[in-house]
């Protein structure tokens, strides 16, 4: 399974390896050979399809016959642990936060400024860019590179949230991140639950979905550029609330398909580095849903 983030679409968290995807069953036999490792049951498989192999079969840190689970030894030392996870999170997200209010402090959008402020802003989203771009198509994490982007994307939402927050609705800016909060735990809390379950069917939804609404964006983009105006007005009005909805929606399915990968990824003993692509990936669907929200209250209170 590929992932709606580019980051686990790399070696090690798609189908056609057999990591984390949906195709994986057990290895035949009991226990492993020396120093590889079975891959745990999974309840997506189709019967009679053959077994892929886990890439991280090899891992010296993966404790033999364990069926893909986690040892429960000091062995763990060199595996991904959902610790690894948070805390590599942690510091992604916190670059981007402190970066985010230096932005906001140090490059003000009042009229005498506001064009030299979205300047530096555009030019730090797309280098932001680029790098999101390199570190997904990287073998490896890259945590300088992970770390760089967190602090030039961190400068992008600093000064858009700030034109927003002080040019079109007051308290934008907190509602978004409020919003945003409440979506990740609430999925995280249905996730865990079980409430939602991120088979094939999921997923074929969730990237058909993605995939349709990022290109009436881009659409809507280049009617605005070269037209002027709101586009076709998917970002303003009733059909700009509705796709607000719709964006925050999809962060949603988003999440849950960053949580499927982390999960496998623990459970097949990836190495202890994949928690800095696990961080990068829900970093950037932490932003899309904070853009949306912010974007979506924008309209609300601009219509007021």
């Amino acid at each position: 399974m590929r992932s709606s983030n580019p980051v686990f679409s790399r070696r090690g968290f798609s189908r056609d390896n057999g990591y984390a995807g949906f195709n994986a069953q057990p290895q035949a036999g009991g226990a492993a050979a020396v120093g590889t490792q079975t891959n745990p049951p999974n309840p997506y498989a189709g019967a009679g399809q053959q077994a892929p192999t886990n890439p991280y079969a090899n891992n010296p840190y993966a404790q033999q016959g364990l069926q893909g689970a986690p040892p429960q030894t000091p062995v763990t030392t060199g595996r991904m642990t959902m610790d690894d996870v948070v805390m590599r999170t942690a510091t992604t997200l916190g670059v981007l936060v402190v970066t985010a209010a230096l932005a906001w402090a140090l490059l003000p959008v009042d009229d005498a400024n506001i064009s030299r402020s979205i300047g530096i802003a555009i030019g730090a989203g797309l280098v932001a860019m680029i790098l999101g771009f390199v570190q997904a198509f990287k073998r490896k994490a890259s945590p300088p590179l992970i770390l760089t982007y967190a602090a030039l994307e961190g400068v992008f939402l600093g000064v858009v949230s700030s034109v927003v927050d002080n040019r079109i609705a007051s308290g934008a800016a907190m509602q978004a991140v409020l919003g945003t909060m409440a979506v990740f735990l609430g999925v995280l809390v249905a996730y865990k639950a079980g409430w939602i379950r991120v088979n094939r069917r999921f997923y074929g939804f969730v990237m058909a979905a993605a995939l349709g609404f990022i290109l009436l964006m881009a659409v809507n983009l280049l009617f605005a550029v070269f037209g002027g105006g709101d586009g076709l007005g998917f970002r303003s009005g009733g059909l700009g609330i509705m796709f607000g909805i719709i964006g925050i929606l999809l962060g949603a399915c988003f999440l849950a398909l960053d949580f499927k990968q982390v999960e496998d990824g623990i459970a097949y003993g990836a190495p202890r580095e994949e928690a800095w692509l696990a961080a990068f990936g829900l970093t950037m669907t932490l932003v899309w849903i904070y853009m949306e929200f912010l974007r979506l209250i924008a309209i609300l209170q601009g219509n007021d």
